[in-house]
C-alpha cells in the first residue's frame, strides 16, 4: 500500500510540475470549453435563405408564400421570376433553395384537385437542406389540409367532422430531453467525452514517455510492484479527474444552456471507470512510445479514425461488424452514450448497465495489461554497450 501512495505522490506532482501535461489536462480544457461550442451557440439553423418563384400571382400563392416565409426554419430572402436565375444564386451560395408554385396553384386548389408546388434544395449540406425540406412540407400541408377542410365545410359538413376527415390522426410531437431539437444539445455531451478521451489519453502517454530514464529502464520490479506502480498512477490520474469531469459534464452544460437532468452523484460514478480506463489504456500506449513527439504525431493521426469509430459522427449500426468490434475497445465509443443518457436523460447506473459494466472491463483489462507491460520493460536485458 504504501507503494501505490508514494507512486501516487510522485506522479500527482508530475502533472503539475511539468507544463505539457498540465497544459494538456487544464489549459487545453478550458481552450476546447470556450471555442468548440461557439458555432453551436444558435442551437438549430434558422431563416436559411430561399427564394419563391410565383408563376400563379393569385391571392393563394401569395399566402403560401407568406406562410413560407413566418416559418421560423427558412426566410424568403428574393421572388424571383424563373428558375434559372434561382439556380445561379444556389450557385453563388446567396439561396439555399428555391419553391416553384405551379401556374393555375389556385384554380387547381378551388377545384379540389392536387397543384403539388415543387422545392430544389441545397443539399450539399445536409443539416440545411433537411431545414429547408421540413419546413416547406410541413407548410403546405398544413395549408393544404386548410383549404380542403373549407372546401368540404362549403358542401355543408360538419367543421368538426371535415376536420377530422382532411386529417384523421392528428399528431402531436413532444420532444423528449432536447425540447428545442438543437443541434448543440445533441453535439455537446458526447464532444466533451471524445474532447476528455483525447485530453487524457495524450497526458497519460506524455508522462508515461518523460519518465523513461535509463535509471528508471535499470531497475527491476516484481509484477506485484509493476501493479502498485500502475494502481497509484491510476489513483493519481482519477484524482485530476475529479476536477476535469464536473467541469465538463456539470459546468459547462449549465453555462451554455444544456439540458442536464443527471444527478451529479450518478455522473460522477459513471465518469470513474471511463476515466479510469482512458488512463489504463493510456499507460499500454505509453510503454509503446520512446519520446513525446511520438506521441504527439501518433495522437495527431489517430485523433480522426478514434472520433469515427466512436459512433458520434456516423451511426455505430451503419459500421462493417470489424469496425463496430474494434471500436469497443475504445473507452469513449462505449462513454459518449453512456454520459449522454446520465447527464441529458437523468439515467441511473442501472440504466447504463452495460454500458458501465462494459467501460470497467476495459479498465481492468487495461490496468492488467499496463502492469504486465511495465513489468516486463523494467526486467528487460541490459544491452550491451
Amino acid at each position: 500500500m504504501s507503494g501505490v501512495v508514494g507512486v501516487y505522490r510522485h506522479e500527482l506532482k508530475r502533472i503539475f510540475e511539468l507544463k505539457a501535461i498540465f497544459s494538456t489536462l487544464f489549459v487545453a480544457a478550458l481552450i476546447y470549453a470556450v471555442y468548440y461550442p461557439q458555432p453551436y451557440r444558435n442551437e438549430a439553423l434558422r431563416d436559411v435563405p430561399v427564394a419563391i418563384i410565383d408563376l400563379d400571382g393569385t391571392t393563394s400563392s401569395r399566402e403560401l408564400a407568406r406562410r413560407i416565409d413566418a416559418s421560423s426554419d427558412v426566410a424568403v430572402a428574393m421572388v424571383l421570376p424563373d428558375l434559372a436565375t434561382a439556380e445561379r444564386e444556389v450557385f453563388k451560395r446567396t439561396l439555399s433553395g428555391a419553391v416553384v408554385i405551379p401556374l393555375n396553384f389556385e384554380r387547381d386548389l378551388l377545384h379540389g384537385r392536387s397543384s403539388p408546388i415543387s422545392l430544389y434544395a441545397d443539399s450539399s449540406y445536409f443539416l440545411i437542406y433537411s431545414r429547408v425540406a421540413g419546413a416547406v412540407t410541413g407548410v403546405a400541408r398544413a395549408y393544404g389540409a386548410e383549404v380542403e377542410t373549407a372546401r368540404l365545410i362549403g358542401f355543408g359538413i360538419n367543421p368538426a367532422v371535415a376536420a377530422s376527415a382532411v386529417g384523421p390522426m392528428p399528431l402531436v410531437s413532444i420532444p423528449l430531453f432536447n425540447p428545442q431539437s438543437g443541434y448543440a444539445t445533441y453535439l455537446l455531451p458526447g464532444a466533451f467525452a471524445i474532447i476528455m478521451q483525447q485530453t487524457l489519453l495524450i497526458a497519460v502517454c506524455l508522462l508515461a514517455t518523460m519518465s523513461n530514464k535509463p535509471s528508471a529502464a535499470n531497475l527491476h520490479i516484481s509484477y506485484a510492484g509493476a501493479i502498485s506502480s500502475v494502481l497509484g498512477k491510476l489513483a493519481a490520474y482519477l484524482t485530476i479527474a475529479a476536477v476535469i469531469v464536473p467541469f465538463y459534464f456539470i459546468l459547462l452544460p449549465y453555462f451554455y444552456n444544456i439540458p442536464r437532468l443527471g444527478s451529479i452523484v450518478v455522473i460522477l460514478v459513471a465518469a470513474i471507470p471511463f476515466v479510469l480506463s482512458v488512463s489504463a489504456l493510456g499507460l499500454v500506449l505509453g510503454s509503446l512510445f520512446r519520446s513525446p513527439l511520438a506521441v504527439q504525431l501518433t495522437a495527431a493521426a489517430l485523433g480522426m479514425p478514434l472520433f469515427f469509430l466512436s459512433g458520434f459522427s456516423w451511426p455505430i449500426e451503419a459500421v462493417p461488424p470489424f469496425l463496430r468490434a474494434l471500436s469497443q475497445l475504445i473507452p469513449g465509443s462505449i462513454a459518449i452514450a453512456a454520459m449522454t443518457q446520465v447527464v441529458e436523460m437523468g439515467a441511473s447506473i442501472a440504466d447504463i448497465r452495460n454500458q458501465f459494466l462494459g467501460l470497467w472491463a476495459l479498465a481492468l483489462g487495461y490496468t492488467i495489461l499496463a502492469a504486465l507491460l511495465e513489468w516486463r520493460g523494467s526486467n528487460k536485458p541490459k544491452s550491451m554497450p
